[in-house]
C-alpha cells in the first residue's frame, strides 16, 4: 500500500479501517429462494461499507488493503458501497483482518456470528436443514436495524415444507 510501508503505519491503517467499519460497515447474510437446491435456499454472506461519493478514497483504501471485493453505486441511497461477497475472500481476507483488528462496538457480536456462518458454509453445512435453520436464526439476530424482505418465520416454515 502506497505510503504505508512500515509495520507501525500498516497497523495504524488496519486499526483505522476497523474503526471505520465499526461506524459505516455491515456484516450480513441474506437468503434467496432456490427451489432446485436441496434445501430450497441459497445462503449469501456479504461484507459491505457505504460512503458518500466525496469520501470514496476511504473505500478505495479498504479495497486496496483487503485486496478483494469491488466498489459499486447504490442507487437506493445514492452512495458508493465497497462490497465483498466471494466466500473465499471473506474467509481468507476479510475475516482474518477483523479477527486481528477487532471492532470495538456491539457490531463485534455480528462479526463473530458472521464468521461462524461463513465457516459453516465453507464446510457445506448449510446444505443440512438443521444447520441451515441455525444459520437463519443467527443471521436474523444480526443487524437489528436492518431490513429483511421475508420474516424469519417465513423462511423457517418454507424450510419445513421442503422435502
Amino acid at each position: 500500500m502506497k505510503g504505508y510501508n512500515t509495520p507501525a503505519l500498516k497497523r495504524d491503517l488496519a486499526n483505522y479501517l476497523s474503526g471505520y467499519v465499526d461506524g459505516e460497515g455491515c456484516f450480513s447474510v441474506s437468503f434467496s429462494k432456490r427451489p432446485k437446491l436441496l434445501v430450497g435456499w441459497e445462503v449469501k454472506p456479504s461484507f459491505c461499507v457505504g460512503q458518500n461519493y466525496d469520501r470514496r478514497e476511504v473505500l478505495d483504501l479498504m479495497h486496496e488493503c483487503l485486496g478483494c471485493g469491488h466498489i459499486r453505486r447504490d442507487w437506493g441511497d445514492r452512495t458508493l458501497k465497497y462490497e465483498v461477497r466471494k466466500l473465499d475472500d471473506l474467509i481468507k481476507k476479510v475475516i482474518p483482518h477483523f479477527a486481528r483488528f477487532p471492532l470495538k462496538s456491539a457490531k463485534q457480536k455480528d462479526f463473530l456470528q458472521f464468521a461462524e456462518i461463513c465457516g459453516k458454509i465453507q464446510k457445506l453445512e448449510h446444505r443440512k436443514k438443521s444447520t441451515l435453520r441455525t444459520i437463519m436464526k443467527n443471521a436474523y439476530s444480526m443487524n437489528g436495524s436492518g431490513k429483511r424482505k421475508r420474516s424469519l418465520n417465513t423462511l423457517l416454515d418454507s424450510l419445513e415444507m421442503k422435502i
